[in-house]
């Protein structure tokens, strides 16, 4: 099973809200949707469930064609919207087996889901007594309760407590090893979490479709470190694994290495052979948010 973008734009009027995007996703991906807001996150994710038509280019589900092949390319997907749609008067067990129903799949499918997100402790209440982060389960119990070969989902984890989290993050990569996902969040802690690779879209362009593990393997380590003297820049170029060196301000550094590795002991040691002392050390990782921010900015 794959699912494949193909130069896919989309038009409101004169505004271009996706232009000319291409990709391709394969099962056992769990893909994180990144962008700012107004980048074409929602639209992308409309399209591909069938809520909107593409202006130019194609959408394939497998071998079917979305534009050609709607109603069974709606059957393979499970869909989680931002604005979540429930009947907030029906019961949670009741609205669920209508779901199942609409499906045409049984009512033990429909108990199956409400194991799956934790929601059975709740199954006899009316949704409009739910908490946020357990009417975000409701939505999510109804999107895989047909046993969907591809879920989208956006902005699942909306509403939830860091113990919802967990167990969400892990049903979601548990559903994950057998399905496609495509997950939009505007939490990059929960792309890292769970996702094994990133898409990021600004202005209706994908500008950075890339593995997670490589992403972690370019992960560089940045250091502020102020000392009690100016000194040269020429002066770090003995720092093992160092980038780069940027004077932000005095007696201020700012040093760059191509390693995750704790850089602070060799900066500690360059003091020292220096006769310099170091009155001010930070250290942090190039991480997918400043990435996220490099390249959205």
């Amino acid at each position: 099973m794959i699912v494949e973008v193909s130069n896919t734009s989309k038009y409101y009027g004169n505004q271009k809200a996706l232009d000319a995007v291409s990709f391709k996703i394969e099962k056992g991906e769990i893909v994180g949707l990144l962008g700012p807001n107004g980048a074409g996150k929602s639209t992308l994710m409309k399209i591909l469930t069938g809520y909107l038509e593409a202006s130019e280019g194609e959408v394939f589900v497998g071998d079917l064609n979305i534009s050609t092949d709607l109603l069974q390319v709606q059957k393979r997907i499970g869909y989680l919207p931002e604005q979540n749609p429930l009947y907030q008067e029906m019961y949670v067990r009741e609205y669920l087996q209508f779901v199942a129903a609409v499906h045409r799949v049984s009512k033990e499918a429909a108990e199956k889901a409400l194991v799956k997100v934790g929601l059975l402790p709740e199954a006899n209440k009316k949704i409009q007594q739910l908490s946020k982060g357990y009417q975000q389960r409701v939505g999510l119990a109804a999107a895989i309760l047909h046993d969907p070969e591809v879920l989208v989902l956006d902005e699942p984890t909306t509403g939830l407590d860091p113990n919802q989290l967990i167990e969400i993050r892990a049903l979601i990569k548990e559903l994950g090893k057998n399905k496609i996902i495509l997950f939009s969040t505007h939490i990059l802690q929960e792309v890292e979490a769970v996702c094994n690779r990133v898409l990021i879209i600004k202005k209706g362009q994908i500008v950075k479709d890339e593995k997670m593990e490589e992403l972690k393997k370019q992960q560089n380590q940045i250091i502020e470190v102020a000392f009690d003297f100016q000194i040269e820049k020429r002066f770090f170029n003995s720092l093992p694994n160092l980038l780069e060196s940027n004077n932000i301000a005095g007696t201020t550094w700012q040093l760059t290495f191509n390693t995750k590795e704790d850089r602070s002991s060799a900066i500690f040691d360059f003091a020292t052979s220096n006769g310099l002392k170091i009155l001010q050390l930070n250290t942090k990782n190039k991480n997918l948010e400043s990435l996220f921010t490099e390249l959205t900015s």
